[in-house]
């Protein structure tokens, strides 16, 4: 039987048994061969969850994954043994009132893997094989199997850059240079912002920003009133991409978004308390960015095509049996950007 990497509570990761169904009509078997650990895994094993989001039952995490079909189900087309491709994470129902409205990310019965959201689980797919849907396997020709598994993050910075709009020639702040900031930075890029600026509280995390794109770069740790320039007036920025999901990040930011400006939020770690003054007296457009869907086929699509180098972002690759190093070295962001594991039999 294949093994899988089950969280079972904070601190508490274990190798364990997953069976594999056989595949169905329309679906695919594929052995993983690279998965990256994203934040909200790291909030399972370190917090047990994150917000109200509790794990209430063991769960196999992981949701970054690429990897090799092995084997095909009846009806599938333009897929075959031996491709190496991405797996996206998103399963809509595609019935749901809310995937009838094209909101396929908002489906009311989405089965994201490793999540905690519903009950029971929806179970992960850092295990070594997978079935899987072939409409969610993406054939990633020409990139390696690291590039491929940065598919699932670079959808997510894509699907905030499409909430915001345009953003040709736009002054743009993120905040916070995880993996989801830097990416943000260069689908921003991509976009057409004409100026970029970047804060974190790590020197090591904003020299990734600055080689993603970033034009000016402040360490807002070193100096809390970094973004004070910014702030002249009613504020000179166009939009604020939000990754790091820490109030005070948000908070310090908002005087430097203009009037009418916009503020896409991306980071999750719980609850904030905003100053609704402050966004009303600037009418300034507040909205979410949660996951995506059909722009993991885009952001595949771009990698292969040259247009965003996720390369430079993978810093360290752990074979899976080594998780709980893998799991330190991706806690430390003095080091770490981008930790992958290496599937294979442990």
């Amino acid at each position: 039987m294949a093994q899988a990497l089950f969280v079972h509570g904070s601190g508490d990761l274990r190798l364990g048994p997953c069976e594999t169904a056989n595949p169905a009509a329309g679906e695919v078997q594929v052995a993983l061969r690279r998965g990256g650990i994203c934040g909200s895994d790291l909030h399972y094993f370190n917090h047990g969850g994150f917000g109200t989001v509790r794990l209430r039952e063991p769960m196999i995490l992981g949701h970054e994954v690429a990897g090799e079909i092995t084997e095909i189900g009846p009806d599938v087309t333009g897929l075959a043994v031996g491709d190496l491709v991405a797996i996206s994470p998103s399963r809509p129902c595609f019935a749901c009132v809310e995937c009838k409205r094209g909101l396929h990310n908002q489906c009311l019965n989405m089965r994201f893997y490793g999540s905690a959201m519903p009950f029971p689980h929806i179970q992960g797919a850092f295990r070594e094989v997978i079935t899987a849907r072939a409409e969610n396997c993406i054939k990633a020709d020409g990139l390696s199997a690291a590039e491929a598994a940065m598919a699932e993050p670079l959808a997510v910075a894509l699907h905030a850059t499409r909430r915001a709009g345009n953003l040709v020639g736009q002054r743009v702040l993120v905040t916070g240079c995880g993996p989801i900031g830097v990416l943000a930075i260069m689908a921003a890029r991509r976009a057409g912002a004409g100026e970029i600026i970047a804060t974190d509280i790590s020197d090591t995390m904003l020299d990734y920003a600055r080689k993603a794109g970033a034009d000016t770069c402040l360490n807002t740790a070193r100096d809390p009133e970094a973004l004070s320039p910014y702030a002249e007036g009613k504020g000179t920025v166009d939009v604020l991409f939000e990754c790091s999901g820490a109030q005070v990040a948000l908070v310090s930011a908002l005087p430097a978004i203009r009037p009418h400006g916009r503020l896409v939020q991306l980071g999750m770690s719980g609850d904030m308390q905003l100053p609704m003054m402050q966004i009303t007296a600037r009418e300034l457009q507040l909205m979410g960015s949660f996951r995506f869907h059909e722009e993991f086929a885009m952001a595949v699509r771009m990698m292969q095509n040259g247009l965003i180098d996720t390369r430079p972002m993978i810093t360290h690759s752990f074979a899976w049996a080594e998780f709980a190093a893998a799991f330190a070295m991706a806690n430390d962001r003095s080091q770490a950007m981008k930790v992958q594991l290496e599937f294979g039999p442990c």
